[in-house]
Parts: structure tokens; C-alpha cells; sequence
């Protein structure tokens, strides 16, 4: 029902096995995942702590509570300890990599992101998410709310509005000044209007200073406001671009209500200072071009971040579609004499639980995860466009007024752009296929213009610059009125997956007979000095945990590494014996070990050790 999106019917029925076996973990965590998808955040991690509680020592009850509890303000720290916990309890396991990962990625923190992920695809080479989000991390993607730290203990919402006040006062009063600015200088230089022109400049200061304390009301979080300017350059930016229009408008007012007046500009009359005129326009020029100039770099430092074809090959096998293994040769079945058997989730066979694990787990991600990589390619393959574009505009120009001749190298300038064309199965749309054929146009333009001396050349090249600046003004016209994502690096979307679905390794019964015979078991573990073998006592309770009474010494190696085996023969089948891979935690006097794998083989006989 997960996998089919039925969300409300996978909650009664998690519920429903819940309610059957309450010491059921496995139930508490699908229920959790339930109730994430529902929006019932505060309800997912109280049923994931309950999986916890149930299975301390089980990876995938970590990573469910960890993977619901990123999303609740103020208890990131907690998550990262149980991403933690989950990557050490089965680092063989690339779900638990691919969390850890994906709260550094959230917090910016790229090059431990990668690390991460790049073990998990060592782990499992076609995992979506991993693969997806590796793509982001090479192309230093940064989340929406780049000013908010998850780990601050604040509400996001709460620096989400001081984000949004800001950003409104900054812009008002940009765009204030600006049209100010220019309508001063109309009325005092063109018409002749010196005093009035003043006197409407100071009116707009008095409604700059209105403004200001209208929208400085509206943040609430100003403890927090410098961390959020330094976080996010991108948002410090525009606010410093504010502060520096007001106070460049304040001094252009000041500097042309000088002795001079503004009747000096742009020559100043005898006596006057001979600077003035050329402080008075780059003032102006501040109060009028700041916002343009700003918008540009930002463009321009947004096209040329991180490295997108590397990223195009990670989404491309994101959004190839997965195949299942499946294949029950894979592994052998059934217990041979003198051989061993793996037992998997809930005792079957080894290829029952490797495909039926597939099938259940896989489902719920395959789609979502090529979904994303479609999307996050066709992005790449605009930035790649606008990086192409970025590059052939001031070449042409420059070999247009230094030497033409230079142009022949704008016909290397769309090979990077190509090769990511050719390479792309997924994300490709109509609108980067004309923009790409128009810049390649262009460079074939500038070439054959400054190669061979042609002027149509050089109006093909310039003419299809143009109409390619034209082509994604259009597409972001249409993105922007139908609502679907447009291309710009805004669009890149993480892959978050359903984490912690695992079934749960049950004991069957041959083991549970073997643990409730035998009159011997032996646990082993490993310390600083190699493996090591203790007798012990164990039994089974009703969640499938096994208690085990061992010696001191074992449980001071157990806090530095939990990974553990306990072995049993069966009295009643001599010649069968069980061995229970798990998690060992100190309990208050005995050792809980949390299966994660049952073997069960067979001692060798006569004529085996001959």
C-alpha cells in the first residue's frame, strides 16, 4: 500500500499488526513511514521511537527514527546520532551511508556529503538516491532555505519570515531609490528643476525610513539575523546592496545640495571641488545599477558553481530505469550436509527474501528517484547551455574590437555542451534542443566571421546569441505561468526516499529450538586485539531479541564495537547448528542482541571429514 501511494490504507493496516503483535518493531516503523507520508510528523516519531524502544539495537528502527526526525525543528542533533548509530550498528548496509549523507548535503557541507554517498554506491552501485544526490553535491546545490541552519534550535518558520521581511525591504528600497535616483536627475539636469527635485529626493528618504521600520517590525528573530547573512551570501548580498543604495541615494542628495547645487552637474563652476562630479554620478550610478549588477553575478556565479557533466552521469543513471535481480541462483538454497544456509528477514529462502526484498523495498523508490534524475538532468543540461552562452558572448565581442581572427575558437566552445547532449537519454526537452542548435549556430557565426573575414558571419553569430537569450526568456515565461519547474538551478530537487521499511529478522522456529536446548552457547566478538570466543547464556523474548549473560570482558568490547555472534547447536538435531549475527547493547544486566542475520548448517559427517 506504501508503494501504491495508499498511505491511509498502510496506516490501518501497520496499525492492524501492531495491535496483533505489539513487540512487533518492524510494525511501528511502518506505521512511522505511514504516518510521515500522512504529514503526522510528531505522530511518525513517536511510533519510531516506540521501534527504538522495542529494538534498540536494529539499524533500520535508527534510521526511521533518524530519517522523520530531520524534518522536526529544533532535534537535528538527534537525528545525526541516529544516522550515526544506524551507519555503525550495519555499515554494510548503504541506506544508513545514504542518511548521513544526506544531512551533510543539507547543511551544505558537500564534500562530506560525497564521501558518503560515493560509499554507498560502493555498496549498492544503483541506489536512486545516492546517485541523485551526488549529483547535486557536484554541482554544490544548496537547499531553498540556504539561511537556516537545521541544526539551530529555532523554528525555521521563524527565520523564514526575518528571511522574508528583509528580503522585501530590500527590494522596495532598491527599486525606490533607483526610480528616484533617475527621476531627480531628469527634473534637476533636463527640465531645470533643482529645488523641487531636492525636496521630492528628501520626501523619498522620509518614505525609505517609513518602509524601514515597517518591515523591521515584522522580524522577530533579529538574535539570529547575522548568522542568517553570513550562511547565505545570496541573502547577505541583497540586504547590503539595500544599506548601500540608501546611504549612495542619501550622499547623491547631499553632494547636489552642495554650494555647487546640482545645477554643477555633470561640470562644477569655479571654486568647486574637481572630484565632485565624478563622486556625484558613481553614487548615482550605485543607487541606479546596484540591483542589475548584483543580479547579473549572481546569473553568472550560479552557471559556473560545481561540476554539471560530472553530475549529468550520476542523474543519468538515476533515471535509467532499475531491473531487479531476483535471481534465485544467486545464492544456494537449502541446507546441504556440511553446509550452511542464510536465512533472511523472515526465515526464507535466500532467494525468496533477496527478490521479495527488492520488489517491497525498491518500489517505493525506483519511481520517485528516476523521476528526479529527469528533472535535475534537464536542469544540468541549461546550465551547461548557459555556460556556453556566457562564454561565447564576451568572446565574440572581444575578437569583434581586438582581433577577429581569435573568433576560430568559439567553434570549441559548444563541444562540452554536445558531449552532454549525446550522453543524455533523460530530461531532454524541445526548448534546450533549439537554444542548443542556436548556439552552436552562433559559433559557427563568429568563426566564419572572424576566420574568413565574412559580415554575415558575424550577424549569424550575434543574431543567434540573441535568439538564444530570447528562447529561455520564453521557456521561463512558460515555466513561470504553468507552474512546472524552469531552467534554473532553483528546480534541482533533493531525492528523499522512505527509509526504515527492512522486515524485521525473525528467529524461526529451528532457531528458537536450538537457543531454548542447547547446552552450549558461545559468543563471539572483537576487542583491540583480534576476535574473541566466551561462553554464554541466552535466551529468546517475545520480540525475537536474544538475551545473553557473558563475562565482564566482553561487555567492554561490545561498547567499542556491538557486532556480535552467538552460536547454538541443537540437542535434539545433533547434527544442526544456528548462528545469530546481530547487535549486542548493555542492558541493565544482560546483553540484548538484535539479529540481523540467522545462519543454520549442519556439523559434518563421517564421510565428509574423510
Amino acid at each position: 500500500m506504501l508503494s501504491a501511494g495508499r498511505a491511509d490504507s498502510a496506516l490501518a493496516a501497520a496499525s492492524a499488526a501492531t495491535h496483533l503483535d505489539p513487540a512487533s518493531e518492524w510494525a511501528y516503523r511502518l506505521v512511522s513511514l505511514a504516518q510521515e507520508r500522512i504529514g503526522r510528523l510528531p505522530d511518525a516519531v513517536d511510533s519510531a521511537e516506540r521501534a527504538v524502544l522495542l529494538a534498540p539495537g536494529s539499524w533500520a528502527a535508527r534510521l526511521r527514527l533518524g530519517a522523520v526526525l530531520r524534518h522536526v525543528p529544533g532535534r537535528w542533533d538527534e537525528a545525526a546520532e541516529q544516522a550515526a548509530l544506524a551507519a555503525r550498528f550495519a555499515p554494510e548496509e548503504p541506506d544508513t551511508h545514504v542518511l548521513v549523507a544526506d544531512l551533510d548535503l543539507l547543511r551544505a557541507e558537500h564534500a562530506e556529503a560525497a564521501r558518503g554517498y560515493r560509499q554507498a554506491l560502493r555498496l549498492d552501485p544503483l541506489h536512486p538516491q545516492a546517485h541523485v544526490n551526488l549529483g547535486l553535491t557536484l554541482l554544490r546545490w544548496e537547499r531553498s532555505r540556504t539561511h537556516h541552519d537545521p541544526a539551530w534550535p529555532i523554528d525555521p518558520r521563524e527565520t523564514g519570515w526575518a528571511r522574508r521581511a528583509l528580503e522585501v525591504w530590500s527590494r522596495q528600497t532598491r527599486l525606490l531609490v533607483a526610480v528616484a535616483t533617475a527621476a531627480v536627475a531628469v527634473a534637476a539636469l533636463v527640465f531645470d528643476r533643482g529645488p523641487q527635485a531636492e525636496l521630492g529626493g528628501l520626501a523619498v528618504l522620509v518614505l525609505l525610513a517609513a518602509l524601514t521600520v515597517r518591515q523591521a517590525r515584522r522580524v522577530r528573530a533579529w538574535a539570529w539575523v547575522p548568522a542568517m547573512l553570513g550562511r547565505d551570501p545570496w541573502f547577505g548580498a541583497p540586504v547590503a546592496g539595500g544599506v548601500v543604495a540608501v546611504v549612495a541615494f542619501a550622499g547623491w542628495l547631499a553632494l547636489a545640495s552642495a554650494p555647487a547645487g546640482i545645477a554643477v552637474v555633470p561640470g562644477l563652476p569655479a571654486g568647486g571641488l574637481p572630484w565632485a562630479g565624478l563622486l556625484w554620478a558613481g553614487l548615482g550610478g550605485l543607487a541606479v545599477l546596484g540591483w542589475p549588477a548584483l543580479a547579473a553575478v549572481r546569473a553568472l556565479a550560479e552557471t559556473w558553481r560545481g561540476h554539471p557533466l560530472r553530475a549529468l552521469t550520476h542523474f543519468q543513471q538515476a533515471a535509467t530505469e532499475r531491473t531487479t535481480p531476483g535471481n534465485e541462483g544467486d545464492r544456494p538454497e537449502g541446507l546441504s550436509p556440511g553446509g550452511r544456509a542464510e536465512l533472511g528477514d523472515a526465515g526464507e529462502r535466500p532467494g525468496e527474501v533477496r527478490r521479495r526484498t527488492d520488489m517491497g523495498e525498491r518500489s517505493l523508490d525506483v519511481g520517485a528517484g528516476e523521476r528526479a534524475g529527469r528533472r535535475n538532468a534537464g536542469v544540468t543540461l541549461w546550465v551547461l547551455l548557459g555556460r556556453t552562452w556566457s562564454v561565447l558572448v564576451p568572446l565574440g565581442c572581444a575578437a569583434l574590437v581586438v582581433e577577429p581572427r581569435a573568433a576560430v575558437v568559439a567553434l570549441a566552445v559548444p563541444y562540452p555542451m554536445l558531449r552532454a547532449w549525446r550522453a543524455t537519454r533523460h530530461g531532454r526537452d524541445r526548448w534546450v534542443a533549439v537554444a542548443g542548435g542556436l548556439t552552436v549556430l552562433a559559433a559557427v557565426g563568429c568563426a566564419a566571421g572572424g576566420g574568413l573575414g565574412l559580415v554575415w558571419g558575424w550577424r549569424v553569430g550575434f543574431g543567434a546569441l540573441g535568439a538564444v537569450a530570447a528562447v529561455f526568456a520564453l521557456r521561463t515565461a512558460r515555466s513561470w505561468w504553468k507552474g512546472v519547474p524552469g531552467p534554473w538551478r532553483a528546480s534541482l530537487i533533493m531525492c528523499e526516499l522512505p527509509m526504515g521499511a527492512e522486515p524485521t529478522v525473525v528467529l524461526t522456529s529451528q532457531a528458537r529450538q536450538a537457543f531454548g536446548y542447547a547446552r552450549t552457547v558461545v559468543l563471539a566478538y572483537g576487542d583491540a586485539l583480534g576476535p574473541r570466543v566466551v561462553g554464554a547464556v541466552a535466551t529468546i523474548t517475545a520480540s525475537g531479541e536474544l538475551k545473553v549473560i557473558a563475562g565482564p570482558q566482553a561487555w567492554e568490547a561490545i561498547e567499542a564495537d556491538p557486532s556480535v555472534s552467538v552460536f547454538a547447536a541443537d540437542p535434539l538435531q545433533r547434527r544442526h547448528w544456528v548462528e545469530v549475527r546481530g547487535v549486542a547493547l548493555a542492558g541493565s544486566d544482560v546483553l540484548r542482541v538484535t539479529p540481523k542475520k540467522v545462519l543454520v548448517g549442519e556439523f559434518p559427517g563421517r564421510h565428509q571429514r574423510r
